[in-house]
């Protein structure tokens, strides 16, 4: 099973990957790690990381097309902060 996978072999939602990415970056920090380990963290951190980065651009996406039907760009508001 990869690192980056969680129990069920599924990629991790993004707060599970994100949760598991802030472990790797701790341990990291705070430890004394041995280099084939710190490489092998390392190496799975940047798999968590490009997993983070893909959801939030699907969600970028979604959100484009939830705010503006139509394809083209418009700014996202809060409700109540209509500037006209």
């Amino acid at each position: 099973m990869s690192e980056s996978m969680n129990d069920k072999g599924k990629a991790p939602v993004f707060e599970e990957a994100m949760d598991k990415l802030e472990q790797i970056v701790k341990q990291l920090e705070e430890n004394d790690v041995p280099l084939e380990k710190a490489i092998g963290l390392f190496q799975e951190g940047m798999a968590l990381s490009k997993i983070c980065h893909d959801k939030l651009e699907t969600v970028e996406k979604k959100m484009d097309q939830l705010v503006s039907p139509n394809g083209e760009s418009k700014p996202f508001s809060v409700q109540g902060d209509d500037v006209e």
